[in-house]
């Protein structure tokens, strides 16, 4: 695996370090050993996945508090999106910054989202597939988002969102009593 370090501290992008024939090729995805020595999560309880039928289709932003917090490995199996992850850690010289990358079932690669991260996405084609796995129960009474659209944030999205749930058009501005509290 290739870990590429993001300009947000403790993320990173990974490709797959690919050994090829004839046949085709052949890669690791994941190694507890690789991520350990980069002081990375290796322990993944769940695997989610989510397919967004129609291109446009922006989901997040969402993460979930302590003691609850995710780290997420997203990888899309299919089609194509445009991942971002923003950091909401307000002791970080980076909080407030978004990164974004574009993952797809061509390029195979991940994005590394760690804890006290907001994560999501926007389909750049029809039928996106995506993989997730996380180091921690998904928990509703931890469970939080942040409007895709908001000022303080400012997350460049490629162009506006044509699907969006209620639920994630519906999320609040930045507010840390709320955001950062159970």
């Amino acid at each position: 695996m290739i870990f590429i370090e993001t300009p947000l501290k403790g993320a990173y992008v990974i490709d797959l370090e690919k050994r090829g024939d004839d046949r085709g090729f052949f890669a690791r995805a994941f190694c507890e050993n690789e991520f350990a020595a980069r002081n990375l999560s290796t322990r993944m309880v769940q695997v989610n996945n989510s397919l967004s039928a129609p291109k446009g289709t922006l989901r997040g932003m969402h993460y979930q508090l302590a003691p609850k917090a995710e780290t997420k490995v997203v990888r899309c199996i299919r089609g194509s999106l445009l991942d971002v992850i923003l950091d909401i850690r307000q002791s970080s010289p980076t909080f407030g910054q978004s990164f974004a990358a574009e993952l797809s079932s061509e390029n195979r690669r991940m994005m590394y989202c760690p804890k006290g991260f907001a994560h999501g996405f926007i389909t750049l084609t029809d039928n996106a597939e995506a993989f997730y796995f996380v180091d921690e129960f998904y928990s509703p009474a931890h469970e939080r988002g942040i409007r895709y659209n908001d000022p303080k944030f400012n997350i460049p999205w490629p162009f506006p969102p044509t699907v969006i749930s209620d639920k994630d058009n519906n999320q609040r501005d930045f507010d840390p009593k709320w955001h950062l509290t159970v």
